[in-house]
């Protein structure tokens, strides 16, 4: 009898296998978007080491955040000494330049004198209307921004952020007052 079950066995595992229907192929899927304008990686890396180096010129230790138009991180970086808050203000200072278009001072001076305005900083606590984050404006179009946070006095914080726009001015034409 096992002699006999045996061929069986082999024959079967040697019949073809019936095939199963296939469900039909995803369509391919879209290409990703584009990615958002924003500074060269070598423009913000430039922009920001000057800004830590202006910064210590005045004793300062800071963190500088770079963000392309849609606010992703180009690059972040925190000065030697530079401390937590620091970091977190400098990418709250260019988010926050980057949304509203303005200079964080600006934005302060403003809020100061408009209510809603004031409010609607307040209500988000990502935003940080203190002065040291600037736009980033490429040829008339906003690419991103800057934030530099960490020096006691935020006047200072600013001064240097604008030290790293200087350095970098000539490839951007332009930026925001």
């Amino acid at each position: 009898m096992r002699q006999l079950l045996l061929p069986l066995l082999l024959a079967s595992l040697a019949l073809p296998v019936s095939v199963q229907a296939q469900p039909p192929a995803p369509a391919p899927a879209a290409p990703p978007p584009p990615p958002a304008p924003g500074p060269a990686l070598a423009d913000a890396l430039l922009a920001a080491q000057t800004a830590i180096s202006a910064c210590l010129e005045r004793q300062q230790n800071v963190s500088v955040a770079v963000v392309d138009s849609a606010g992703v991180h180009k690059l972040l970086l925190a000065g030697d000494g530079a401390h937590q808050r620091g970091v977190q203000s400098s990418t709250a200072k260019a988010l926050t330049a980057l949304a509203f278009r303005l200079p964080t001072s600006t934005l302060a001076e403003r809020a100061r004198q408009d209510a809603a305005l004031g409010a609607r900083l307040a209500a988000d606590a990502s935003y940080n209307s203190r002065a040291g984050g600037l736009p980033i404006v490429k040829d008339g179009v906003l690419i991103g921004a800057i934030g530099v946070g960490g020096a006691r006095g935020s006047e200072n914080d600013e001064a240097c952020a604008r030290a790293g726009l200087a350095r970098i001015g000539d490839r951007l034409v332009q930026h925001l007052p």
